[in-house]
């Protein structure tokens, strides 16, 4: 789960984060045992409605898909977000250890969205719609940051 824009994913990128959104929205509804360990939902969990939070996250991955012709099925959104949906945080300092590592998938499997990425200065990167960007480090959650 990225706190990139989701414009920024290749195809196996966004289809993957949509796929792993669902099942985090699985878990945190208590819809299944597995996975909930995963250190992404701690950022998800923390929220005042962890599903509301998903929900949005899960939207700005569906409408990302809807730009690009796909078809994320949004009916299997559980929440529906309202209108205003508080925004979650993203410190600029995980947005960026996460733009590395997005570029690092992308030139082993996309060059061509690679290529687009490689452009961007740190400044110009985008969070996800649901995030607002914050100083501080990268997350305590981030496999890099222990």
């Amino acid at each position: 789960m990225w706190s990139l824009h989701p414009q920024y994913l290749d195809r196996q990128g966004l289809l993957g984060c949509w796929r792993e959104s669902l099942l985090a929205q699985a878990v945190l509804a208590g819809r299944t045992k597995g996975y909930r360990a995963h250190p992404q939902l701690q950022r998800f969990s923390a929220q005042a409605e962890p599903l509301v939070a998903l929900a949005a996250y899960l939207a700005g991955l569906a409408d990302e898909g809807d730009r690009r012709g796909y078809h994320l099925d949004r009916t299997r959104i559980i929440e529906s977000p309202p209108g205003s949906v508080g925004f979650m945080t993203v410190t600029r300092e995980q947005l960026l250890f996460e733009a590395g590592h997005l570029r690092a998938k992308l030139i082993e499997r996309s060059p061509g969205a690679a290529a687009a990425f490689a452009g961007l200065d740190e400044h110009q990167i985008e969070p996800h719609p649901s995030f607002r960007i914050v100083e501080g480090p990268i997350a305590p959650w981030e496999r890099a940051a222990g």
